[in-house]
């Protein structure tokens, strides 16, 4: 008898027939009211989950007294309570890797844009206001050459490491929870305490995840210690960063811009004081957002899901003590 899967994401037909062929499958397009109450109909029968950007809390979870697995189409899982599912035995997996050099690449873009003040100057072509050559009212900064400080050495920081070290002749800083000698080696990157990076880096960029520790990691006293000319880069996660405090930062012109993929609130509000702002350029949540990126997201799920209702060891197993368990 095959086993109940309930999908809040929709997949390619390629993806959908896999998963037909091993379960009984429930899709629900959209997570608005209607689509929230058939997600809370179909948890009792459901042994695993399939999806993206929904908070399952205990609350939600205690509806499904049969739920094996969930597969997160994502790298972050701070939407999880993951003791809550660790108790449970319920198997959480992820999708590492497979959007790594995407979103190093929209990490990128964000330094170019910014540093280049490429949106703000677009539009001011697009809407007619360029009338004579450009001034250094409007001149932009050099990207290469200049210190890359990123702040989370994990898959996604080494990525954009290379692309600013081999590409734009970058000197590499970075903090992360210990030294990386491979790290340190291959891109000749330094090790600097937090405070250190932010005091000496060009760009400051975050790549690390949202736990109980990074929280709020970036506030009033870490935006005093850089400098006017620092560009902050944010691609992690929204909460990392308190936004007031990044707002004033910028008002005050203790920094030179901003590039924002993440935000405290998804989507960004319409009144945010920050896209009253010249020189931040905010980004939908798009890091791994291209046709191929989120396709090998999906087929990475997919396959971790599978294996979890086979009774094996999904390949990106989050919480690893609800297999030893």
């Amino acid at each position: 008898m095959k086993k109940q899967v309930v999908l809040y994401k929709k997949l390619s037909p390629l993806l959908m027939a896999r998963l037909h062929e091993q379960a009984e499958v429930t899709l629900i397009e959209n997570l608005d009211a209607d689509g929230l109450a058939r997600l809370r109909d179909a948890l009792p029968r459901a042994h695993g989950l399939l999806g993206a950007s929904l908070k399952l809390d205990a609350e939600l979870l205690d509806l499904a007294p049969d739920l094996e697995a969930i597969a997160s189409v994502s790298v972050g899982v701070d939407n999880y309570d993951i003791d809550y599912l660790t108790e449970r035995r319920i198997l959480l997996s992820n999708t590492p890797d497979v959007l790594t050099e995407t979103t190093a690449d929209t990490g990128f873009a964000l330094i170019l844009a910014t540093a280049r003040r490429v949106v703000e100057l677009a539009n001011m072509v697009r809407e007619g206001r360029w009338q004579r050559n450009l001034g250094p009212a409007h001149f932009g900064s050099d990207v290469h050459g200049k210190t890359l400080g990123i702040i989370g050495m994990g898959r996604i920081g080494e990525a954009l490491a290379q692309r600013g070290h081999f590409g734009f002749g970058m000197p590499v800083i970075y903090h992360s929870h210990s030294p990386k000698p491979a790290v340190e080696q291959r891109f000749n990157a330094q090790y600097r305490s937090l405070g250190e990076l932010l005091q000496q880096a060009d760009f400051i960029c975050l790549t690390l995840p949202l736990t109980a520790q990074t929280e709020r990691l970036i506030g009033t006293e870490e935006f005093a210690l850089m400098r006017p000319q620092s560009i902050f880069i944010n691609i992690s996660r929204g909460k990392v960063v308190d936004e007031a405090a990044l707002t004033e930062a910028l008002r005050a012109g203790q920094i030179r811009a901003a590039g924002l993929d993440v935000f405290e609130r998804e989507p960004l509000d319409l009144d945010s004081p920050l896209l009253q702002m010249d020189n931040v350029v905010a980004t939908p949540h798009m890091g791994s957002a291209t046709h191929e990126t989120r396709e090998a997201m999906a087929r990475c799920a997919v396959e971790n899901l599978l294996a979890a209702l086979a009774g094996e060891r999904p390949a990106n197993l989050v919480n690893v003590r609800a297999w030893k368990a």
